[in-house]
């Protein structure tokens, strides 16, 4: 892919967006790294920002928000604000050990749901989460509320099942590693 090619791509977003950009720090047992988060505009989806490379989506990581924004900022954009939000999946990824004795840490939980949901759309992996459905939109409902303390049997299960897809996509998909040195 020519640099031309990858402007556009980064100009426009993937699916016509173009929406607003924000650097999101992701820190996990298995990957850390801070991506580049692609806000939708009107009624399109957010998505975690990706490019096409060898015939697949990859992920631009980086170790710094200040890699970051050099990197968008030499592609004729700027990033919404300085600071990073912060994901903090390695909370997630302690529940999913023992999710029967250990408490769930909703806002970590809601934010990773929503992360992983924007991830797949970025990679263009959504069929390697598990299907939406009722049982999911119930739980999601009640953690949105902070009462995940009455999922039932079944939507705790379904929660489970997506988190772990969704730690699986994070630590599998494809990334390539940024480091942006000043200008000579």
């Amino acid at each position: 892919m020519t640099k031309i090619e990858i402007a556009d791509v980064f100009a426009t977003g993937r699916r016509g967006g173009g929406g607003t950009l924000y650097a999101y720090r992701v820190r996990g047992r298995g990957r850390s790294a801070v991506v580049l988060w692609l806000g939708g505009r009107g009624d399109e989806p957010d998505q975690v920002f990706a490019v096409p490379e060898a015939g697949r989506w990859q992920l631009p990581v980086f170790v710094t928000v200040r890699q970051a924004r050099l990197y968008v900022r030499r592609r004729g954009r700027e990033l919404a604000t300085s600071e990073a939000n912060t994901l903090e999946l390695c909370r997630v990824q302690h529940w999913l050990e023992d999710p029967v004795r250990r408490k769930i840490p909703p806002g970590a939980v809601l934010e990773a749901w929503n992360f992983f949901e924007d991830l797949a759309r970025g990679l263009d992996a959504v069929h390697q989460l598990p299907q939406q459905g009722t049982v999911q939109n119930s739980a999601y409902e009640k953690l949105f509320e902070g009462e995940c303390a009455t999922w039932t049997p079944d939507e705790q299960h379904a929660v489970l099942k997506l988190i772990r897809a969704g730690v699986e996509l994070w630590n599998s998909c494809p990334v390539s590693f940024f480091s942006v040195a000043a200008p000579g």
